[in-house]
């Protein structure tokens, strides 16, 4: 059985969709504060759902019974969002990682799995990041997975649990959810288009991006739910690439047949990073990982699902 916090969410439930699609009993655990239930319209029937919150120990313990590999994707996104309620972002992403923890090991669950992030690395100078860099996290989200990281290893190395991090590179795809205010770049830009309105650029649009196409983050995390050499390790999960907002721009608009949309511009945002792109050489020795799907199909199938989606 593998158990999804987070599992209502954009890569919660995209998770549980492959997983059941190889075979696996799945369980999701959410409170559907930032996942929806229209993300598990298709599989609603074939899964079992515990309605509640990963501040709760005695939830998560609940919800950990007969569970063999946690999938840890539930927390509280968006850089912006720790800016502006940094006390809850702790709570959520740092002692709910904690709970998760703690009852994984308590239950017996041979592995947990941490989604952890880009956004570490923040201001390193370096463009290609690698997993020995000097982290300089600019937010108090990216603190927060930093520390869900640092708790990763330490029920590692002291109690024993098999714990793996996987730093997430700006991942994009069917299910991210285009209508909150802290919704990632491609879903609003995409949305912008359909719509007919102009998508807005945070900056002069040539920050990049190592943006990963969702069915790579799943790939990524099925094989480290088994592989022999990931526990105790933290490992990039990207394509290698580096793309410019204003070059996801233009392709968006390409994509939509609105290329007469310009962008406007606002101010750069403060904790935004300029550049990160990621060297994922560990994930391939250590997973034996390749993205299964590059950026250009990953954002014609994103603009298809999302268009269907409106029909």
């Amino acid at each position: 059985m593998y158990l999804v916090t987070g599992g209502a969410g954009f890569i919660g439930s995209n998770i549980a969709r492959e997983a059941l699609e190889k075979g696996t009993g799945v369980r999701i655990l959410d409170n559907f504060s930032t996942g929806h239930w229209a993300n598990l319209t298709d599989i609603r029937d074939d899964i079992e759902i515990v309605e509640g919150d990963i501040r709760s120990y005695h939830i998560v313990r609940s919800a950990m019974e007969g569970v063999e590999v946690v999938f840890h994707q539930g927390a509280l996104p968006s850089v912006p969002r720790s800016i502006a309620d940094p006390i809850t972002t702790n709570e959520v992403n740092v002692q709910g990682t904690l709970n998760v923890l703690h009852a994984a090991l308590d239950a017996g669950c041979r592995r947990v799995l941490f989604a952890s992030s880009s956004s570490i690395y923040g201001d390193a100078p370096e463009q290609i990041k690698t997993e020995d860099l000097h982290v300089r996290p600019l937010s108090p989200y990216a603190v927060s997975k930093l520390a869900g990281e640092k708790y990763m290893q330490v029920f590692h190395h002291i109690y024993g649990l098999e714990t793996v991090a996987l730093r997430y590179f700006n991942v994009f795809g069917p299910y991210q959810d285009p209508g909150s205010p802290y919704s990632a770049v491609i879903p609003l830009f995409i949305n912008a288009c359909l719509e007919g309105r102009r998508p807005l650029i945070n900056g002069d649009g040539q920050q990049s991006r190592d943006f990963t196409y969702i069915a790579n983050v799943v790939h990524a995390n099925l094989l480290a739910a088994d592989a022999p050499a990931a526990p105790g390790m933290m490992m990039n999960i990207a394509c290698g690439d580096s793309i410019t907002v204003n070059h996801l721009a233009s392709a968006i608009g390409s994509l939509t047949d609105r290329m007469d949309l310009e962008p406007s511009h606002n101010p750069e945002r403060p904790g935004d990073v300029k550049h990160s792109r990621a060297d994922i050489t560990l994930a391939q020795k250590l997973l034996g990982y390749e993205p299964v799907t590059p950026f250009e199909e990953g954002l014609k199938n994103t603009v298809s699902f999302m268009r269907e989606r409106r029909i």
